[in-house]
């Protein structure tokens, strides 16, 4: 009998041993150190915060954000080409290490992914072209409102569309709805200010506004659920960025405007 729990102690202190060495090895940080690269995904079709120049290279305040990121950490950066929809699985998918790109903080999210302090914040809203008599969504009743699939602005028409009386048609990517709304597939768009901008400058003669807003959102990076040191560190780096200006720097370049007074030299 001794024996016999003598042998089964030994497997169970392997199995523990086993169970510590797979703990240890899944800590994203030392993956990343580990590699010297860090894995970051960007949606590259929501200019400015993730585009591409003419001669195809990324650019962009997220593509900025994570960027600086990398070389402060002394890593080399690693772009991973995501959308609205894939941002979060990839996290979860270990196809990145963390995601820069819009990302906004929600109950919902954060019951999946771990999100650093604000770096940026998004204005959500509806926009369409003129003759609309929408200012609210009371007024959305009978319309359809276009959105990029598993965005925000997704989440949470579709959550208000029986109560309103409102429909809501999904695109796959950014790129894509701001095709449909250029060509008036799409006359009515919930999304960032910033991509309503570009859906204007593409149509001519502002012919596209701004209808309401729907909410301000914060912006954060993401970070698989769990990995407390890997956030730790990232939440060091916006603290400092947002201190001394840096990140206030990169979203005025691409925005035209400064972060919120309550952000800027401040957490």
């Amino acid at each position: 009998m001794k024996k016999r729990e003598l042998i089964s102690s030994l497997f169970l202190s392997a199995g523990l041993a086993l169970a510590g060495l797979t703990a240890a090895h899944a800590d994203v940080l030392d993956n990343i150190e580990q590699s010297g690269t860090i894995r970051i995904a960007t949606d590259l079709g929501i200019p400015p915060a993730g585009m591409l120049t003419p001669d195809m290279k990324p650019t962009g305040a997220d593509v900025e954000v994570g960027q600086a990121l990398a070389k402060d950490w002394g890593l080399k950066y690693e772009l991973v080409q995501t959308t609205g929809a894939t941002r979060i699985p990839n996290l979860q998918n270990d196809k990145a290490d963390i995601v820069v790109s819009t990302l906004s903080v929600t109950p919902e999210r954060a019951k999946v992914i771990d999100f650093s302090h604000r770096y940026a914040v998004l204005q959500s809203i509806v926009a369409g072209g003129p003759g609309l008599d929408v200012s609210s969504l009371e007024t959305l009743k009978d319309h359809t409102v276009s959105v990029t699939r598993g965005t925000t602005q997704d989440t949470d028409l579709t959550r208000k569309a029986s109560k309103y009386g409102f429909k809501v048609a999904r695109y796959d990517d950014d790129a894509t709805l701001v095709t449909a709304a250029v060509t008036g597939q799409a006359k009515m768009v919930a999304t960032s200010q910033s991509l309503v901008a570009q859906i204007d400058k593409k149509i001519g003669k502002n012919n596209f506004k701004p209808l309401f807003v729907l909410q301000n959102f914060d912006l954060a990076i993401g970070v698989k659920k769990g990995e407390k040191r890997l956030l730790d560190k990232v939440n060091a780096w916006v603290d400092a960025n947002i201190k001394n200006g840096r990140l206030n720097a990169i979203h005025k370049k691409f925005y035209g405007n400064e972060l919120p007074e309550d952000m800027r030299g401040s957490k």
